[in-house]
């Protein structure tokens, strides 16, 4: 007995020396550098897809991203296994990692033809020297070794196992107020006898993202009621998101020629200078169906041949026009590009001169999508708000994605048995 309680707070102990190595991480999507831009993180081959994987097959996720410096540096990378609420797990390092538990990144290239200069780096996860072995939420670090080892990037990732067979729908929102512009989810998860559950009530939740957004994701949902053969997720008012309204995108793909909604052009000596039209709030305007990328983005050129060394970097001035600044709160710039975030660097500045905001930051070429959104400014919560900025409408496309977190009697971690992508067009 006190040999197997020693190996078990060993086990905890291995499991937490990590967790505290990295102590000035943050569990979410994060670049901690200016430096680094166009971080994009996703199965390989699927640039638009979540950065998911099946345990199974382990289709390895690639993630790439650009280092402005222009100058070489040793950057490392490892794994933290997570628990469903996105903390360190009882797991240690060994029991989910099958070899090394840290990489260098060994794989980068210089930009070619590009006014403003940069290193391409990329790495596969899983590859040879770092496979997994257990299913769950996995935090992906990059950083710079040292004795305090320094974050550079962090980035969400989920391991899946379908062992439950996951189905839904778009049904209409339960209160009146929302039927025209929120959407709600219901769903089943068949149970499987060669996977038994003794208690689901206890040993099974649930979590759904909008388009692969975890800032706005569920809380973890417990079964609403139970069949023999199935578990109903069938909450009333609960698992709801605002409609929203397709995105506004940017196509940076030429710098040698206006695409749709740039104004202008401009060509330095130090790069590029992009004006978009002027945009106006769209929560007055119909609602519209068009194509888009559910807020993501992809890299890519039409001006030269390697999308992404070739690819060049623009500063593209985004304006919002308005009646009157908001003296209450401000407008940011919100896309998949910025990981959602509300910083600084997005915060839009009102111009008197143009009666408008606005801001200017630097891309990469490619396809982008973005939202405004408005923020309080002296709230608790800064929780930001498309309400007043585009508007909301049960008819938007959406993808939803639902993940089935199993942690039995005793299991010392949240295994993921089950996921389904549900979208609110073609499963409506």
């Amino acid at each position: 007995m006190k040999k197997l309680l020693f190996i078990l707070v060993l086990f905890t102990s291995l499991s937490t020396a990590k967790a505290q190595r990295f102590s000035n991480i943050v569990y979410e999507d994060f670049v901690y550098v200016d430096y680094i831009k166009s971080v994009q993180f996703y199965l390989n081959g699927y640039e638009l897809s979540n950065p998911m994987i099946n345990l199974q097959d382990q289709n390895p996720l690639l993630l790439l991203f650009d280092d402005l410096n222009n100058q070489v540096e040793d950057y490392y990378y490892t794994i933290i296994h997570c628990d469903m609420d996105w903390q360190p797990s009882n797991l240690n390092e060994m029991e989910y990692i099958d070899g090394f538990s840290e990489e260098r990144i060994n794989d980068y290239e210089f930009s070619s033809l590009t006014l403003t200069p940069y290193i391409n780096y990329s790495v596969s996860i899983p590859d040879r020297n770092m496979g997994i072995t257990k299913t769950g939420n996995y935090l992906l670090v990059v950083y710079k070794k040292d004795r305090n080892p320094i974050p550079v990037i962090t980035r969400r990732f989920v391991v899946y196992e379908p062992k439950l067979l996951v189905d839904g729908q778009l049904v209409r929102p339960n209160k009146v107020s929302k039927l025209r512009t929120h959407q709600e989810i219901d769903f089943n998860v068949y149970r499987d006898p060669k996977f038994p559950i003794r208690s689901p009530m206890q040993e099974i939740r649930a979590v759904v993202l909008q388009n692969g957004r975890w800032d706005n994701a569920t809380i973890p949902l417990k079964p609403f009621f139970i069949r023999p053969q199935q578990l109903a997720f069938d909450y009333q008012d609960q698992i709801v998101f605002e409609g929203g309204k397709e995105f506004r995108f940017i196509d940076l793909r030429s710098l040698r020629r206006r695409n749709f909604n740039i104004a202008s052009i401009e060509r330095g000596v130090d790069g590029f200078e992009v004006y978009l039209a002027m945009d106006r709030a769209r929560v007055r305007e119909p609602y519209v169906s068009i194509n888009d990328a559910n807020g993501r983005f992809t890299i890519e050129t039409q001006d030269q041949g390697d999308s992404f060394l070739s690819a060049d970097y623009a500063n593209v001035l985004f304006s919002y026009k308005v009646d009157q600044a908001d003296i209450d709160q401000d407008p940011y710039i919100l896309g998949a590009f910025n990981d959602w975030r509300i910083s600084e660097d997005y915060r839009m500045i009102y111009n008197a001169a143009l009666n408008a905001y606005v801001l200017k930051i630097p891309l990469k070429q490619g396809y982008y999508n973005y939202q405004y959104a408005m923020v309080p400014r002296d709230a608790e919560e800064r929780v930001p708000s498309t309400t007043e900025t585009e508007g909301n409408w049960h008819e938007t496309e959406n993808d939803y994605t639902v993940l089935i977190y199993y942690r039995p009697f005793g299991g010392r971690y949240d295994q993921v048995v089950g996921f389904a992508t549900i979208n609110s067009v073609r499963n409506n």
